[in-house]
């Protein structure tokens, strides 16, 4: 599986609607997704999901996720169901069927819809190192009865991996994915973690913090560990909404971060990104209007390469 920053054929953005969750608002997330796709469409093609039905948007969880063997693509397509039936996913479920056989997107089509894996629940190396959350992965309504080992078995399997990283720590408050890790745990070049840092309200990210620096890489050494801020809470009536700047996107030649209209912090999130990618453009997209359906950037979208 390769790493998010090798290069990219494509980018995957599934659009909002007056029939999705995004109708209150549609306005405010439509300027949103105009922003990103001018971003991405300046560097790479776009692959539109527009009049294919689907619930909702969140590609990340709903799109292929590709491997290479050599110089084949293989599209993985597993099964989407709701981030373990928590919402409606029948027909997010098909929309890889529809792109693969309209001939939208190229490479080996391989199905695997009697498993349930999100594209923002695994973080790869590309150098064989899968890295996932244990309380994800593990989390009720995915995968039951498999075992934990059973179920590395099968990532290793599929995704090329030599091993693989199972964080036991880390949630963000107001997150329904069950502790998605591109929430919380970036993989970034030169052996580099970008991570979301705790605070009183969320103690599991100081374990996890901790989890992060006793970590080894394949070759033994301690990985190079950039702290990201966690952003003032931002509500919707009573509810805090999971915020975060590690959902970012890397795409050719630039890293588009989700920003919140909080000057200080965000540009000290630009900031350490960028020291993790300094030949590429950083660029801020606000994401107020996206976080109210607790998701970010990452998760709107999905690489092809």
């Amino acid at each position: 599986m390769p790493a998010e920053w090798e290069y990219q054929s494509a980018v995957q953005l599934t659009m909002p609607h007056e029939h999705t969750d995004w109708a209150p608002i549609l306005p405010e997330i439509m300027k949103v997704y105009e922003e990103v796709k001018r971003e991405i469409n300046k560097r790479e093609a776009l692959i539109i999901v527009d009049d294919i039905p689907h619930n909702d948007t969140w590609t990340r969880d709903h799109g292929f996720i590709t491997v290479m063997e050599e110089s084949k693509v293989i599209l993985l397509d597993f099964k989407f169901n709701g981030w373990g039936e928590k919402f409606p996913a029948e027909l997010d479920n098909e929309i890889n069927q529809h792109l693969y056989k309209r001939g939208l997107v190229s490479g080996i089509y391989e199905p695997h819809l009697d498993f349930v894996l999100e594209g923002g629940s695994i973080e790869s190396d590309g150098k064989g190192t899968i890295f996932t959350t244990q309380c994800c992965l593990m989390a009720p309504h995915r995968n039951e009865p498999l075992t934990k080992e059973e179920i590395e078995e099968r990532l290793k399997e599929w995704l090329g991996a030599k091993r693989i990283i199972w964080l036991q720590h880390g949630s963000l408050i107001g997150d329904d994915t069950d502790g998605h890790i591109d929430t919380l745990v970036r993989i970034a070049p030169n052996d580099t973690i970008i991570y979301t840092g705790g605070d009183e309200e969320h103690p599991d990210l100081v374990e996890m913090e901790q989890e992060l620096q006793e970590l080894r890489t394949m070759e033994g050494k301690p990985y190079q560990l950039l702290k990201l801020p966690l952003p003032l809470p931002i509500y919707d009536g009573e509810d805090r909404l999971p915020a975060t700047y590690a959902n970012y996107l890397v795409i050719n030649g630039a890293v588009l971060v989700p920003t919140y209209a909080q000057p200080d912090l965000d540009a000290e999130a630009i900031r350490i990104i960028g020291e993790a990618f300094p030949d590429r453009e950083m660029i801020g997209i606000d994401c107020r209007a996206v976080i109210q359906q607790h998701g970010s950037l990452h998760c709107c979208t999905m690489q092809y390469y």
